[in-house]
């Protein structure tokens, strides 16, 4: 047998925060193979792949970019006091071992580890990755029935495919998650939608099954506690999957990230959408798309950490 482990976060009192080797939040790493995996509530996961991005590539290095960054993390929210590591026994999964010239083996290999991760009682928080990764992740939390979901992003990732019918890019994990009754459409919303178009496919698919969209412009005219309530109101006491993209955010303060849209949220509305999901019953959440190639100063993995550590506090 293992010996027992201590949830707690290593302190920056005890070890400086640049020293050590990086988990999420300094918390322990305990193996899905491990028996202490059975005294964990709340995995938190890495998904270092992109091969479904259709542009700038460099998401499969997100995950280790928001470790490092996550270690300036302390133990008390600043704002409401939560101190979700006394609430939860948290621990740091590691990764799950991608497949970076397969798809669908890839795809596989996440809904593979996500399911051994549901069957240990854990719920996950993971840090991806391209969106792609979300749909692996569905798979294994709505095996049973479809989940609901509030969806944080500047695109809408239902369309049906690209270049020359390729169904699964970080452009399409929604439309798939829908058809193969993963998620409840109706009790689906997308916040923050903006940027340039192809056409209105993704729009009118929405349309047709149900899914609520709110446009940037509605957003800012709303306000971030009016467009939150919708949102509560609209996933309702459902078990809800949060999914949350980095480019929800403007690029002036989240630049790395592979498809940046001008005329989003600022850092303090980022967190404030994530303070606002108290209540919500959280089955897991994901933050996606950080591109450290893009991120020069560790600007936009520092932001991801903090919204991880968000997301954790809700989750508790």
């Amino acid at each position: 047998m293992s010996a027992p482990v201590n949830f707690t976060p290593v302190s920056g009192f005890d070890l400086p925060r640049f020293a050590g080797i990086p988990t999420f939040m300094r918390l322990p790493h305990v193996s899905i193979d491990d028996p202490a995996i059975n005294s964990v509530d709340i995995g938190l996961i890495g998904t270092p792949w992109d091969s479904g991005t259709t542009n700038r590539s460099g998401a499969r290095h997100g995950p280790r970019a928001l470790r490092d960054l996550s270690t300036m993390i302390r133990a008390e929210h600043g704002a409401n006091g939560t101190r979700p590591f006394e609430q939860a026994n948290c621990a740091d999964l590691g990764d799950v071992s991608p497949n970076p010239v397969d798809i669908q083996d890839g795809l596989k290999r996440m809904t593979d580890f996500y399911e051994r991760v549901m069957a240990a009682g854990i719920r996950p928080l993971t840090a991806g990755g391209d969106h792609l990764c979300s749909l692996p992740i569905l798979r294994a939390l709505a095996a049973s029935s479809p989940l609901a979901m509030i969806h944080f992003d500047s695109h809408t990732d239902l369309f049906d495919s690209y270049f020359d019918g390729n169904r699964y890019t970080h452009g399409t994990p929604f439309r798939r998650a829908v058809e193969e009754g993963l998620l409840d459409p109706k009790r689906v919303v997308q916040i923050g939608i903006r940027g340039t178009n192809y056409g209105r496919e993704d729009r009118d698919f929405a349309e047709s099954v149900g899914i609520r969209i709110i446009p940037i412009e509605e957003f800012f005219k709303r306000g971030v506690e009016d467009v939150m309530v919708e949102a509560r109101e609209i996933v309702g006491d459902t078990s809800t999957y949060i999914s949350y993209d980095i480019d929800f955010v403007d690029p002036t303060f989240a630049p790395g990230t592979g498809t940046p849209e001008v005329g989003g949220p600022n850092s303090f509305q980022a967190l404030q959408v994530v303070r606002e999901l108290k209540g919500v019953s959280i089955a897991g959440a994901d933050l996606v798309e950080v591109s450290p190639p893009f991120d020069t100063n560790g600007a936009t993995a520092w932001l991801g950490a903090s919204l991880m550590f968000e997301l954790l506090c809700v989750m508790v």
